[in-house]
């Protein structure tokens, strides 16, 4: 081995012990210094700055977290019930604040609701064309004016794109072409956010059949799940 092969692989090296460390770092300093801004509701005579003459740091998440359980407590009861209900009146009658609210809250209801199924399974699909395949996560199924122009069974799905899967794409397919894999998902993101590097624990490779010429869309859906 080259001195300079050596020392490429050396920095290789450091790389994938700095980067992720750095990476992280940088995440949790940017939500701590987002949440300490919560501090800056309490009094200054509560603050740290006035009691101990200097900020300490993740202050702001136990507040954070104690004015959510806190909410979420007192939106458990009657009478808590009502005062949301009457914030909700009030926020619906605020031209454009109404449309923003209404569609934060009904996409923050779907996706942290106990009983929803958004994004809650991975499934393998044939994207963006017959014959290649990709990993999506089921949102539910269509409805309104949608579901009546499309006979049979079918699910919406979102197809998250590599490696940032904040973007993507809302598509409408038949049940029957959708695989639902064994797989959670966040094993399903780190794959898909590693470009498939990254792979699953206990996962297997696909079947040699699915590269086989000639294959139908059907054969292949059995070729992958007879792999489980």
């Amino acid at each position: 081995m080259t001195k300079k092969t050596l020392i490429k692989r050396y920095f290789i090296t450091g790389l994938l012990i700095w980067v992720p460390l750095v990476i992280t770092v940088w995440v949790l300093n940017l939500l701590v210094t987002t949440m300490d801004q919560t501090l800056l509701l309490l009094p200054p005579a509560l603050r740290t700055e006035r009691w101990l003459g200097m900020h300490i740091p993740g202050l702001g998440v136990l507040l954070t977290l104690l004015i959510v359980f806190l909410t979420g407590l007192a939106a458990a009861n009657f009478i808590g019930q009502r005062l949301v209900a009457f914030w909700e009146g009030v926020l619906a009658r605020i031209p454009v604040v109404n449309s923003i609210y209404n569609g934060v809250k009904q996409v923050s209801d779907t996706l942290f609701s106990p009983s929803g199924q958004a994004f809650r399974k991975a499934l393998l699909v044939q994207w963006p064309r017959d014959g290649m395949w990709t990993i999506a996560f089921l949102t539910g199924t269509p409805g309104g004016d949608v579901i009546k122009h499309l006979p049979g069974d079918y699910l919406s799905i979102y197809v998250p794109t590599t490696p940032n899967p904040t973007g993507g794409y809302f598509v409408i397919v038949r049940r029957a072409d959708v695989i639902e894999l064994d797989m959670s998902v966040d094993e399903a993101l780190k794959y898909i956010i590693s470009m498939g590097v990254v792979s699953p624990n206990g996962s297997r490779k696909l079947d040699p059949r699915l590269l086989q010429p000639g294959n139908d869309k059907r054969r292949q859906a059995q070729a992958v799940k007879q792999q489980g």
